[in-house]
């Protein structure tokens, strides 16, 4: 495998030493051990705070995208109505699992280089379609834009929609969130990107209006929310937890702390912008439209005409650097540079860019 001294890909990210070394330490049985629940509730608690909610929040073992289908799948049964507002292939993504689960989806599909605008063509939705529960992405990784959420969460009250789920998990920890203020009922992260632990711990918070709801549909498989309902209370959990997980994403929370959460926000927004100054300056483009908001968390990039994007790869990782390709219509087309956690340090980005200007103008 090789290790790339420059590595821009938008998650997993490159872990720190400090979050690696924490799972050298033999913790023993989380089964047994009180000292597990006080480091899940001392986890809970850092997420909470990242988050800006009260709301309690579960960690589960599995990647981000097992928070999607906890979600889904423990509040959601065939027949109910799902509102998808999609600026993306994840956006996309989320009427496509409804689908699976046998809801009835309704999707408002902006254009992947958009952000929402058209709150006027949402709010008409939902009062036409009266939806169970309406679905966002906040940061799409693969457009490399952010979506406004606290607008969303406005109508979602005003028209008593019982749920709002949103994808949070490339933009906790280098974007502003404010899961209460934004009367998010469901937010769901992930371990790998922004806060730069290894891809095995999902999480989201939950509402109390989710939690009743969750006991209505009581959901049984392994993704259930139900069975965390009082597994910290009563020391019983659904399956034998991640205690090396659980540290590592603790540890990694607190290093975010450790910087100053605002710092380390404000520290992806710059990087951010730098990036994105230096792409126009080598002429290339952006993907997102220039009235989109952009990712903070990550570029998104035309491949230059004049090339292939497995040129453009094979070049890049012979000089040491690596970055992200794409999915589905985006696929060949637009490239990645994912300056998210330990990765929107400006000295790499920097480094990054002279390479990536040096490659594209060589070619």
């Amino acid at each position: 495998m090789e290790k790339y001294l420059i590595p821009l890909v938008p998650g997993p990210v490159s872990v720190p030493k400090e979050v690696l070394n924490v799972a050298t330490f033999n913790y023993g049985s989380a089964d047994l051990e009180p000292e597990f629940l006080t480091m899940y509730r001392e986890t809970e608690r850092l997420l909470q705070k990242m988050m800006n909610t009260k709301n309690h929040v579960v960690i589960q073992t599995g990647e981000g995208m097992l928070a999607l289908w906890t979600a889904l799948k423990s509040t959601l049964v065939s027949r109910d109505r799902v509102l998808v507002i999609s600026t993306g292939i994840f956006g996309y993504g989320f009427g496509e699992m409804a689908e699976s689960i046998g809801c009835e989806v309704k999707t408002l599909a902006f254009g992947f280089d958009e952000t929402i605008t058209d709150f006027d063509l949402i709010e008409k939705a939902i009062k036409d379609f009266q939806p169970k529960m309406i679905t966002l992405v906040q940061n799409e990784t693969p457009s490399g834009t952010m979506n406004p959420v606290k607008e969303i969460g406005d109508l979602k009250v005003k028209y008593d929609v019982p749920l709002l789920c949103v994808d949070i998990v490339s933009g906790l920890g280098g974007s502003c969130i404010d899961v209460d203020g934004w009367n998010v009922d469901l937010a769901l992260g992930g371990s790998q990107k922004c806060l730069s632990a290894p891809a095995n711990m999902a999480f989201l918070s939950v509402s109390e209006k989710a939690w009743e709801i969750v006991k209505e549909v009581a959901y049984p498989g392994y993704e259930a929310l139900l069975p965390f309902l009082k597994a910290v209370e009563t020391g019983y959990f659904p399956y034998t937890p991640y205690w090396h997980g659980i540290a590592q994403l603790r540890k990694a929370c607190e290093l975010i702390f450790e910087e100053g959460l605002e710092n380390c926000i404000n520290r992806h927004h710059t990087v951010a912008e730098y990036c994105r100054g230096r792409i126009k300056e080598m002429g290339l483009k952006l993907y997102p439209l220039e009235d989109a908001i952009c990712s903070p968390t990550v570029t998104a990039v035309y491949v230059p005409e004049h090339m292939t994007w497995e040129k453009l790869d094979s070049e890049l990782r012979l000089q040491n650097m690596v970055v992200g390709g794409n999915y589905s219509c985006l696929a060949g087309k637009v490239f990645r540079i994912g300056h998210m956690g330990s990765q929107a340090n400006m000295n790499l980005v920097k480094e990054a860019m002279d390479i990536l200007e040096t490659v594209i103008h060589n070619i």
